[in-house]
């Protein structure tokens, strides 16, 4: 064994050098050929070489896209029609679906047809052993990841407003304001210094945002109390939003029908009518819109009534239960197909605002009659659509305070995420 002091001599360190540089070399080769493989021709096939993605374009065709990677026009035909009897893909939409075509290496035909209409479904079509193809839909489960946004109320603010500053996208806080308008009127309700939050899905693919998903949970420190709601499966698989103690939060009519517009003339036994002049009990609630405004269904029900009176102008009347009616007055127009006898859903447009009969304005007037007398839909009791059982009411304590949990702990950390 040679001593310490002379191993580092010059000719030691020179073979050193040129043995650590043979033993790299041999490591790079098994490395480059691990990863790519070498094709019959002793060439290296890439992943580029393999694979080609199109972003179909306006004028694009699947015969055109299919005829540029060499299929003929037998082939062509054969593929559209395993696509449309398997997928129920007819054509392909510019600027949105995308294809893949795969082969085994650069020089070998197209086995493998991938059509990408959204991140989160595919269609493949694989050439089989007889020359044949075949299809197949592939489902993409979401990386679905649960974020957290908080906001106040300032001077001047409306619900929208203050959201918006939170962070919290358009889409979602459309949702929220659907689900809070069940509880809320937004005219009254909001105040300077109110604080809310936001639980909502974000859908990832490939580590990247693509969408929004559902509202899973929404708190507002609304005047007439804290506003909270939760989404929850039951165990027969319907969802839907239930309050702190399980009772159901969705409610068979809405106080407001058309989302964020201003009240301008409240319920009232005693109101100076603004057209004739003298006192009158005004029976519903108007809301300042423009003309045209899609006015939806405050609930589920059917039209009893349609027509023009000079007091209301054009009007619908719906009844949703024994108990309940609605109505709708001073439209300019009347949504298509809904007539007297038509069954429509909630939220369905069943016509437009206008300033039909003694109106001073665009606006919609809107009535809630109970079991035959009119009742303020601001103040009204009105009934849940679903509670729970007990059963599922259990579950769903247990579950509201794991996700309460959770939100707590994204509050102190909003930048965090829930992997759900």
């Amino acid at each position: 064994m040679k001593k310490a002091k002379n191993i580092l001599t010059t000719n030691n360190v020179a073979w050193c050098v040129l043995g650590l540089a043979i033993i790299l070399m041999i490591v790079a080769l098994i490395l480059i050929f691990t990863r790519h493989g070498a094709n019959t021709s002793g060439e290296i096939t890439t992943d580029e070489d393999r694979r080609s993605i199109v972003v179909v374009s306006s004028g694009d065709t699947l015969s055109k896209l299919l005829t540029d990677q060499g299929f003929s026009d037998a082939q062509v035909l054969e593929i559209a029609q395993v696509l449309k009897s398997d997928a129920d893909i007819t054509g392909l939409r510019a600027d949105s679906d995308k294809i893949e075509f795969v082969r085994t290496d650069s020089q070998s035909p197209v086995s493998k047809i991938v059509i990408i209409p959204s991140p989160w479904r595919q269609i493949e079509v694989t050439s089989t052993t007889d020359g044949g193809w075949q299809c197949k839909t592939v489902e993409i489960q979401p990386d679905k990841r649960a974020v957290y946004r908080s906001g106040e109320i300032l001077d001047g603010d409306s619900f929208y407003l203050a959201g918006a500053r939170a962070g919290i996208p358009d889409a979602i806080l459309a949702e929220v304001y659907d689900l809070l308008a069940f509880e809320m009127d937004f005219e009254r309700d909001v105040r300077a210094g109110q604080k809310f939050y936001v639980l909502y899905e974000e859908n990832f693919a490939n580590g990247k945002k693509v969408d929004n998903g559902n509202v899973l949970a929404v708190q507002f420190e609304a005047l007439r109390g804290n506003v909270k709601m939760y989404r929850f499966k039951k165990s027969d698989g319907k969802t839907g939003y239930y309050d702190e103690n399980g009772n159901g939060a969705i409610k068979s009519l809405k106080r407001t029908p058309i989302n964020n517009a201003k009240i301008t003339s409240s319920f009232s036994n005693r109101r100076k009518h603004p057209v004739l002049g003298y006192t009158r009990a005004h029976k519903g609630v108007d809301f300042r819109a423009s003309t045209g405004t899609p006015i939806p269904a405050a609930g589920a029900g059917r039209v009893v009534a349609r027509g023009y009176n000079s007091g209301h102008g054009n009007y619908i009347k719906l009844r949703h239960n024994s108990s309940f009616e609605t109505l709708y007055a001073h439209m300019s127009r009347f949504a298509k197909g809904v007539v007297v006898g038509t069954t429509v859903k909630q939220g369905q447009t069943i016509g437009y605002v206008g300033s039909t009969g003694l109106s001073t304005g665009p606006h919609l007037h809107y009535e809630i009659i109970k079991d035959g007398k009119h009742v303020n839909p601001m103040t009204v009791k009105l009934p849940a659509i679903s509670n729970l059982g007990q059963a599922d009411k259990e579950k769903f304590l247990e579950y509201r305070k794991t996700l309460d949990a959770g939100i707590e702990q994204l509050s102190q950390h909003p930048d965090w995420f829930i992997q759900l």
